[in-house]
C-alpha cells in the first residue's frame, strides 16, 4: 500500500507476541493484493481493466469495501470518491513543478472521475465503471481499512491491546499495559517536532491528512497535494486534518474529505456524525474543533 505499518501487541512474553505481529502482518498483506491497483492479478486491477467493457464480479470483501466507499462519497458530495484514480497527474509534488497547469488542463484531468459510474449489481456482486479509461483507487481508505481488518483479527485471537499504525494512521484498543489509556499527539504543522495536542484513545482510530510535508506555492497560495476530485484543483487554506472514529477506514476517509470540503462545511459534515470527531489546523496554525472533543493543548 506504499505504507509502513507498525504492530505493537500487548502480550506475556515475545513468543506470543511475534505470533500475534506475524498473524496481522498475514491480514495486512491479504488485503494489499485485494485492493492493490499495481498488481495486475488483483481484483481491482480486474475492474480497471474492463472499464466501459462490461462489470467484473468480486469478492464479497471487496464489493462491500467499494459500496461503503460510494456510501462516503455521497456523504461528502464528492470530496471522497476512489475513482480519483482516473485523474491525469498534472500536479506535481516534487517541487519539479514552475507553474500551474492552466484552467483547461486542470478541467480535463477529472473529466473520467465520478463515482455516480461506478455502478454496483448487488444480485452478482459486480462491479462496472462505465466510462473507457476510468480507474479506482483506495490510497485514501486501503490502509485505514486493512488496520481495521487486522485489528479485529488480533481481538478474535485473544490480544487483549495494542495499537496498528499504518504510516500515522493509529488504531487501537485495551489499554497499555499500566492500565492507562493509549495516548496520540497531534503534529504541529508549523513545527514539526512539537506536538499541538495531546488526546487519549482507548478503542477507536486517529487519522491525520496533512499538507506540511508535500505541497505547492503559487501567486503566494499553498497547494496541497490532496486534490478536490470534483474540481482538479488542490485543497487549500488547511494545514491538517485529525478525524477520530470508532473504525480507521472511515477516519482514513472523512481526513482526506474535510480538508477537501474545507473548515466550515467539513466540521459540519463531522458534526452530523455520531461517534467522530475533528480537529483541524489552519494555515495561520489557529485551530478549529468539532462540538464534542476536548483537547489538551500543548
Amino acid at each position: 500500500m506504499g505504507s509502513g505499518f507498525q504492530i505493537t501487541v500487548v502480550a506475556n512474553d515475545s513468543t506470543e507476541a511475534n505470533r500475534d505481529i506475524d498473524l496481522a502482518i498475514k491480514e495486512i498483506s491479504r488485503i494489499e493484493k485485494l485492493i492493490s491497483s499495481w498488481d495486475s492479478n488483483s481484483e481491482t486491477s480486474e475492474i480497471n481493466a474492463n472499464a466501459g467493457i462490461k462489470p467484473v464480479r468480486v469478492s464479497e470483501e471487496l464489493y462491500g469495501l467499494i459500496d461503503r466507499a460510494i456510501g462516503l462519497s455521497r456523504l461528502t458530495d464528492g470530496a471522497f470518491d476512489i475513482s480519483y484514480a482516473s485523474m491525469d497527474k498534472i500536479w506535481k509534488f516534487d517541487g519539479s513543478m514552475k507553474k500551474m497547469p492552466s484552467d483547461e488542463e486542470i478541467k480535463t484531468s477529472v473529466s473520467k472521475v465520478g463515482f455516480r459510474n461506478i455502478i454496483l449489481d448487488p444480485a452478482n456482486k459486480s462491479v462496472f465503471l462505465k466510462a473507457k479509461g476510468m480507474k479506482i483507487g483506495f490510497g485514501a481508505i486501503g490502509k485505514g481499512y486493512a488496520a481495521d481488518q487486522a485489528k479485529a483479527l488480533l481481538i478474535r485471537n485473544n490480544v487483549k491491546a495494542g495499537i496498528i499504525n499504518a504510516s500515522g494512521d493509529m488504531n487501537t484498543w485495551g489499554r497499555q499495559p499500566n492500565g492507562k489509556e493509549w495516548t496520540v499527539a497531534i503534529t504541529n504543522p508549523l513545527n514539526k517536532t512539537k506536538a499541538a495536542a495531546i488526546l487519549p484513545i482507548t478503542n477507536g482510530a486517529v487519522v491525520t491528512s496533512g499538507n506540511y510535508e508535500k505541497f505547492v506555492q503559487f501567486n503566494g497560495t499553498r497547494y496541497a497535494h490532496i486534490i478536490d476530485p470534483r474540481t482538479g484543483y488542490p485543497a487549500t487554506g488547511i494545514l491538517s486534518v485529525t478525524v477520530f472514529a470508532p473504525k480507521a477506514e472511515l477516519a482514513d476517509a472523512l481526513a482526506t474529505s474535510v480538508f477537501v470540503m474545507g473548515i466550515e462545511t467539513g466540521l459540519n459534515r463531522i458534526n452530523q456524525l455520531p461517534k467522530v470527531e475533528c480537529v483541524i489546523i489552519d494555515e495561520k496554525g489557529k485551530v478549529f474543533t468539532s462540538d464534542n472533543i476536548e483537547i489538551d493543548r500543548i
